[in-house]
């Protein structure tokens, strides 16, 4: 399922939230005020937000989780390697490893993973 897309301030607010929920609203103002220095209305303006994307809902003041961080990870993966590299997996490899040497064990992991997903 795709979800609308996260910006780096909405990711990092989400990894706080995967990392701590389910959380109260106040729990999640003062973690906010900690690690972002943001003010309350901020947190509960991102909560709405963040709510209406579908990413969490809150229930009786206390924030759950309804995208797992692996899920929200791989679309944005998926998105990054759709922009820079039009989509190609091959491309993507390439420009990570730049011609550097890999290992017969992880040429080998890389197989395996690449035979589970072909059609």
């Amino acid at each position: 399922m795709v979800h609308e897309k996260l910006f780096e301030g909405e990711y990092r607010f989400m990894q706080l939230i995967w990392d701590n929920a389910p959380i109260s609203s106040g729990e999640l103002v003062k973690l906010c005020d900690s690690a972002f220095e943001w003010k309350k209305s901020t947190t509960y303006t991102m909560i709405k937000k963040m709510s209406d994307k579908g990413y969490i809902r809150s229930n009786n003041a206390i924030i759950e989780v309804l995208v797992d961080r692996n899920e929200a990870e791989t679309e944005v993966t998926r998105d990054f390697v759709d922009r820079t590299f039009n989509g190609s997996i091959f491309d993507m490899f390439a420009a990570f490893y730049g011609g550097n040497k890999i290992s017969d064990k992880d040429a080998e992991k890389i197989k395996k993973m690449i035979d589970s997903m072909k059609e």
